[in-house]
């Protein structure tokens, strides 16, 4: 087996290589920029230097390889459409590995992405699917919640250097998973078979809504959160300017995204029968708890180490 993984530089895709090279996988990277991806060849994994939007590079990283675990997406910083990268690129991939005979094709859309037509990247993730399904590709689709790590920028690290939060809406309440436990059930799908031609909803072991998320970081910081409303209204209207200026498609199209999540709709689903298919034991899943005792406790470890001493906030009369 030689494992192709694409976007393997991201939150997730990072850890779907870790986990692939510990479970003694010989594993292929493709990735755009090689300097920036060196950690992943010093963790053992080859490099294969090419772009999505660029078919022909595809073509060259997929020989000798036998399966792909695509995690790719774009990134709110990119200066690429999510049209370019989530669908084309996405497409050319797909035809790619088609022709190529791979055995096993493992995909991360998103949950519930078939609810939300007018979400450009939940739609585009939904299309995708459903091209997949059109192929004679054997392929699994997984459809992660959210995850841990992007709660450390939205929350841990604001709350440590005293900025405000935002929220938005009424909150969605989201069972947010670790991306080491989500890579535990990617690598599994390559050699399941009643992972086959399936798709899969992955959901942590609790749905979290903001002000109890920020509940914890307040405990476990012992710092107060300085929070701020963001009226729904608001985001559509920033979404909206963003549109009109080339460097805010990518951040405008995103925050598309932001206001599902503003809406109050859960997103969340039954693990039971999903653990118990791939072989993964749900009471081992991480908790938010943990993991974010686990970060914080680290965090609050080496400011000690350094002396660090928080600014006074200087007061005007």
């Amino acid at each position: 087996m030689t494992l192709l993984i694409v976007g393997a530089t991201g939150t997730l895709g990072r850890q779907i290589t870790r986990h692939a090279l510990d479970q003694g996988l010989k594993v292929k990277c493709f990735v755009r920029y090689p300097k920036k991806a060196s950690f992943l060849k010093e963790w053992g994994a080859d490099l294969a230097v090419g772009n999505l939007t660029k078919p022909e590079t595809i073509e060259a990283a997929l020989e000798g390889v036998t399966e792909i675990i695509d995690a790719a997406t774009t990134r709110a910083t990119d200066t690429l459409r999510i049209r370019e990268v989530d669908w084309q690129g996405q497409v050319s991939l797909i035809q790619a590995a088609e022709k190529a005979n791979i055995k096993r094709f493992i995909f991360f859309s998103i949950f519930n992405a078939e609810k939300y037509p007018n979400v450009p990247l939940m739609d585009i993730k939904h299309c995708t699917e459903k091209f997949l399904a059109q192929t004679s590709l054997n392929y699994t689709i997984l459809r992660p919640c959210g995850f841990f790590q992007n709660l450390i920028a939205e929350y841990a690290i604001p709350i440590l250097e005293n900025q405000t939060i935002w929220v938005g809406g009424e909150s969605s309440p989201i069972a947010y998973m670790n991306t080491q436990d989500i890579a535990k059930f990617a690598v599994r799908a390559l050699t399941l078979e009643q992972a086959e031609r399936e798709s899969f909803a992955i959901a942590g072991v609790k749905a979290w809504l903001p002000a109890d998320i920020l509940r914890q970081c307040e405990r476990l910081s012992g710092r107060t959160a300085r929070t701020a409303r963001m009226p729904l209204g608001l985001l559509r209207f920033s979404r909206k300017v963003a549109l009109g200026f080339e460097w805010g498609w990518s951040f405008a199209e995103r925050m598309a995204y932001a206001e599902v999540l503003a809406s109050g709709i859960p997103f969340t689903a039954e693990m039971d029968r999903t653990c118990e298919l791939f072989g993964i034991d749900k009471d081992e899943l991480t908790t938010l708890e943990s993991y974010l005792q686990e970060y914080f406790g680290r965090i609050l470890r080496k400011l000690k180490e350094l002396d660090y001493k928080e600014p006074k906030v200087k007061t005007t009369f």
